[in-house]
């Protein structure tokens, strides 16, 4: 049994920071974009999604772990 305690969450679910981002959505033509990091089958992605109808405007590749940088990452 380890002696490291952490404190309970407070907010009843996690929620990822979105970045706004100027223009309209190709798809329904709503000003509600916003960028934010998603995972799917093929990784990690960068993307800029549409708030209404959920819309992938872009998606760019982004580092293999999302958050997490590796030593390795960053060498060559």
């Amino acid at each position: 049994m380890s002696n490291f305690s952490f404190p309970r969450p407070t907010e009843a679910a996690p929620v990822q920071a979105r970045e706004p981002v100027a223009g309209t959505c190709d798809q329904c033509g709503a000003e509600a974009l916003k960028r934010y990091p998603v995972l799917s089958e093929g990784g990690w992605f960068m993307a800029v999604k549409c708030q209404e109808c959920l819309h992938s405007q872009t998606r760019e590749k982004w580092t293999r772990l999302g958050y997490v940088t590796l030593l390795t990452d960053s060498i060559g």
